[in-house]
């Protein structure tokens, strides 16, 4: 099933993670190997104009041949061919394009949850992904604290043309590593809760034409939208909607799926605004252990409760200040794997940290992620940022 068109099948997203080792490594690589089907190409192709022509993207939900029965007979036929090709030492080119495969298909782990849940959530009955016990503990959400930076100059990013065997992996959008310069700044150590958002809402916050850039305030109007998404106000009560089902509004969690101009506008009503990305990576730990996808945990936690006491990571994606654009002395990579990031540099925004049902071992400080500024499907949340 579809449910919107930037949401895709669960039975897409395993036959298109299949298609990319098949099309980028196996065929041009592994001198027998043979097509599964030759339609599954246009069928399963995503937005790679270099690898030739593909299935309109808001029709995917149409695709009803072939069944997740087939998909999953496909997806053996390339494990096995796989198997064959790394039995013999790859050249460094094999060795990064099958690490890219994996991190690629991490990827789309996660957002098959977020495309779950967005799918669930349009049933009358919103059924839940999969139950699980609810956190009940009700601590106190503790003070937001500001970290204080001095600004100066910052490197941010990793090195670029680092092979990828060798180092851990990055996106290419992630390179190359540059200074920066930075004005003093705070940015807040935890990330902005369900109970604070309460207060932007009683506040008028939706309803406020001030608070909001001009396209998100048209999008607001259109949409008559007053809270975020997957909140629902049943007999004068909160509800949300999550991957366990719906349950009472934990005001200690912090707030997901808003959009970055919901974020915005939350910022400016606090008299703070969004951090930059620099600004975050540069105010960023590492990830912890035990942060990210649990299958008992499909929820962002409370900084009581969560792995990163400052919910840098495993939580959701927060929102920064900084459009999506490539970093000075970037270039896309040759042939058609330059299409991954590149040609999206415009009209996006930079999330950073990871979200809940990030895998294990995929993020890091450094990672962009980037959706459009109308966009609340995701995981998405944020903390706040002011200048001194």
């Amino acid at each position: 099933m579809q449910s919107m068109p930037d949401a895709s099948p669960t039975k897409w997203h395993r036959a298109h993670t299949t298609w990319f080792f098949e099309t980028f490594l196996l065929e041009p690589h592994l001198s027998d190997y043979r097509l599964y089907n030759v339609e599954f190409p246009y069928l399963f192709n995503s937005y790679y104009e270099a690898v030739g022509s593909r299935h309109p993207r808001h029709e995917r939900g149409l695709i009803s041949r072939p069944g997740t029965a087939e998909i999953a007979h496909y997806r053996g036929h390339v494990d096995e061919a796989l198997q064959r090709l790394t039995e013999s030492e790859l050249s460094l080119e094999l060795s990064d394009l099958l690490i890219l495969g994996m991190h690629h298909e991490q990827q789309h782990q996660e957002l098959l949850c977020m495309d779950a849940l967005h799918m669930l959530s349009r049933h009358p009955f919103r059924p839940a992904y999969c139950d699980h016990a609810e956190d009940t503990r009700k601590d106190e959400p503790r003070p937001q604290r500001w970290l204080q930076h001095e600004g100066g100059l910052a490197t941010i990013g990793q090195r670029h043309s680092a092979p990828t065997a060798q180092k851990q992996f990055c996106f290419d959008n992630e390179t190359p590593q540059h200074q920066v310069h930075l004005e003093p700044f705070q940015i807040s150590d935890r990330l902005i809760t369900c109970s604070e958002w309460l207060e932007f809402i009683d506040d008028g916050g939706y309803q406020r034409s001030d608070l909001w850039m001009s396209e998100g305030w048209a999008a607001l109007a259109k949409s008559e939208q007053s809270a975020p998404r997957y909140w629902n106000r049943v007999d004068a009560r909160w509800k949300v909607f999550g991957l366990a089902g719906e349950r009472a509004l934990n005001l200690e969690q912090p707030v997901t799926n808003v959009s970055w101009f919901e974020a915005d506008a939350f910022a400016r009503w606090s008299d703070a605004r969004l951090p930059t990305e620099a600004e975050w990576e540069l105010a960023a730990g590492s990830p912890p252990p035990g942060a990210h996808l649990n299958l008992d945990v499909l929820a962002p936690r409370s900084a009581a409760t969560s792995p990163d006491s400052q919910q840098w990571f495993g939580e959701v994606w927060q929102w920064t200040e900084s459009s999506y654009r490539p970093y000075p002395g970037y270039r896309p990579p040759r042939g058609a794997i330059g299409e991954y990031n590149g040609k999206f540099m415009m009209n996006q925004q930079v999330l950073r940290g990871s979200s809940y049902a990030t895998p294990a071992g995929h993020a890091r400080k450094t990672y962009r992620n980037f959706f459009a500024p109308s966009s609340n499907w995701m995981f998405s949340g944020l903390r706040l940022a002011r200048d001194i």
